[in-house]
């Protein structure tokens, strides 16, 4: 079942591009990646970035460029809410990376945050 369309986040061109190559090489039929914030690190919270088969009920689905679906889970999206996706290809801290407003610390790694 398709949940509706609800921009929780943003996602530039650039991820959307990498994100469709990524699932591509890895053998998806389609490019649909799932957000998910988990508990953990030295922050408090984490990213948890996952290629899903579809949408569940209740996701936000944010339709990105490239054919390239985003989703969000309800208790997730609340932290997220305001954030965007982008890509960075540059060879060290490079990847897919969310800029969250709502963060208040990262880690130095960058793999954690807090609000």
């Amino acid at each position: 079942m398709d949940a509706p369309v609800t921009e929780v986040i943003s996602v530039t061109d650039k991820a959307a591009r990498r994100i469709a190559a990524l699932a591509l090489k890895e053998g998806h039929a389609l490019p649909v990646l799932r957000v998910r914030v988990t508990a953990g690190g030295c922050s408090g919270f984490t990213y948890e970035l996952s290629f899903a088969d579809g949408a569940a009920e209740d996701d936000a689905v944010i339709e990105a460029s490239d054919g390239v679906r985003v989703l969000v889970d309800p208790q997730s999206a609340p932290i997220v809410r305001g954030s965007t996706l982008e890509f960075n290809d540059s060879l060290l801290g490079g990847g897919l990376k969310m800029l969250n407003p709502q963060a208040t610390h990262e880690c130095a790694c960058g793999d954690s945050f807090s609000i």
